[in-house]
């Protein structure tokens, strides 16, 4: 299997008609649309594509307002993903049949989402980055003009969601996974080389891809996961003397905790076990997620 070098050429298809807003209003038109059988429909076709893997989708005032094909940058490679944008949620899974079948559900509660747009890399473009508290992700679109699309309707949707529920736009946000095939080396030593025999690994608070000598250690993050995680060297010192910092101010941990519910850790791996692990690499002077910091800044 070769590697995924465009998106799949696939619209965002949006399910409230330029018509529609035009007599309606977007907002007024999902208020009116939410308790319709045709939405109903809609929400149903949805959860008999994840069958029995997803999780139930239909609750009171949920509309479907749009779905597509994107490309996600995952951990060995890109790959298509069908994505649903819901006026309070963005499921999206794992391709199996297209129209018919899906797998690996993920769900992201809007309200805790911000947007980023991104550079345009030599194997990607139309990119954005997807961030919340636990899970923080690039995809990229066919066209910009179908990328303007998407943003303007998740930005419409969570300044709706904001502005319903009081909360403040989310601050924190977990660190996206560095391509597996960005690096040969340990992005912290600098030294290891990577091969069959010698390991990538990823820290979980930087995303930096790391060697398993440089990533011995674990650390609570309960916004994450209910484990301890790896954590590079670097991080995990840090993460150390917050700690420490916050136990001598009489501080409560829980303040790192997240009352966002319903989807795994930042694991960014999304399922690469079966595909081809031979891609191309990444140009070595690729800007990844930031356009302020070059990729030798990472090497200290």
């Amino acid at each position: 299997m070769g590697q995924i070098t465009a998106p799949v050429r696939v619209s965002f298809k949006l399910h409230i008609t330029l018509d529609d807003t035009r007599e309606w209003g977007e907002l007024e038109m999902v208020d009116h649309l939410a308790n319709t059988e045709i939405n109903s429909q809609r929400i149903a076709a949805v959860e008999n594509c994840f069958g029995a893997s997803g999780q139930p989708l239909a609750v009171p005032g949920r509309v479907l307002l749009g779905e597509g094909i994107l490309t996600k940058e995952c951990r060995k490679k890109p790959k298509p993903r069908i994505f649903f944008l819901f006026n309070d949620i963005l499921v999206y899974g794992s391709i199996v049949i297209n129209k018919r079948k899906y797998n690996s559900q993920h769900i992201i509660p809007l309200e805790d989402v911000t947007l980023e747009t991104l550079p345009d890399t030599l194997q990607m473009k139309n990119r954005w980055m997807i961030k919340t508290s636990k899970k923080s992700f690039v995809v990229s679109a066919a066209s910009l003009t179908e990328r303007k699309e998407w943003i303007s309707h998740l930005e419409e949707c969570i300044r709706h969601l904001l502005t319903k529920t009081g909360r403040q736009p989310s601050t924190e946000h977990a660190a996206p996974w560095i391509p597996d095939k960005a690096t040969d080396i340990c992005m912290r030593c600098t030294q290891t080389k990577f091969s069959t025999l010698t390991r990538r690994h990823h820290c979980r608070k930087c995303g930096f891809v790391v060697c398993g000598d440089c990533s011995r250690q674990r650390f609570l993050m309960p916004r994450l996961s209910p484990k301890p995680l790896r954590v590079c060297n670097l991080c995990y010192r840090q993460l150390l003397a917050e700690q420490k910092k916050e136990e001598a101010d009489c501080q409560q941990p829980e303040q790192y905790r997240s009352a966002i519910p319903g989807y795994e850790p930042s694991s960014g791996d999304d399922s690469d076990k079966s595909d081809d692990y031979k891609v191309d690499q990444w140009p070595a002077d690729t800007e990844f997620y930031t356009s302020e910091v070059s990729w030798s800044s990472f090497h200290s």
